[in-house]
């Protein structure tokens, strides 16, 4: 319990860009179970952004082969690739970590950005349908869709995407005038 705390407070911190404080608390997690993979993984990620690459290679790389069943670790890896603009290896790391956990959102969002980087158009539109299916309440998702048709030059099909969305706002009071005036700009075109 106080090792789980701790480790999501590495998190927290990685996400805050603490990263001092996030070694810290990794160091104490790590004295008490040095092969915690996820651990280890998140320690990497931490060091990547302090641009200490070298190290942090190492030490998410330790991590992936202490515990090579956790999407924590496969993402880290995605992360650290992404970093570092190898974007070929990252997407593979994230594929590996949607095997483990395929409905984990901010992977397949993660997964999303290098796919359309990579003008992956098709591995685009997979991955926005995916966020689609995961989450139909949120606006991005149906955006993103339309997004990933109009890419592949379905325009057809990304004007339905809008269309089917509005239908879901159908006697509720629209949130955002302004998006929602965009959204019919990109209609009326």
């Amino acid at each position: 319990p106080k090792e789980q705390a701790l480790f999501k407070s590495i998190v927290k911190h990685y996400e805050t860009k603490q990263y001092k404080k996030g070694l810290k608390a990794s160091d104490q997690v790590l004295k008490k179970a040095p092969d915690h993979g996820e651990t280890l993984a998140m320690r990497g990620l931490i060091l990547s952004c302090l641009d200490r690459k070298v190290e942090a290679h190492e030490f998410v790389k330790k991590g992936l082969s202490k515990d090579i069943r956790s999407h924590v670790c496969w993402h880290v890896f995605g992360l650290v690739h992404r970093a570092e603009r190898d974007y070929k290896e990252a997407v593979k790391a994230y594929r590996n970590a949607l095997r483990i956990d395929p409905n984990n959102l901010q992977i397949l969002r993660d997964q999303s950005l290098l796919q359309v980087q990579l003008r992956d158009r098709p591995g685009f539109l997979e991955t926005r349908h995916a966020l689609l299916k995961l989450k139909p309440g949120q606006r991005p998702n149906w955006v993103g869709l339309a997004i990933a048709y109009h890419l592949l030059g379905r325009h057809r099909k990304a004007e339905e995407v809008i269309s089917a969305y509005e239908r879901t706002l159908e006697g509720s009071e629209i949130e955002s005038k302004y998006e929602h005036s965009e959204m019919l700009l990109y209609r009326a075109e």
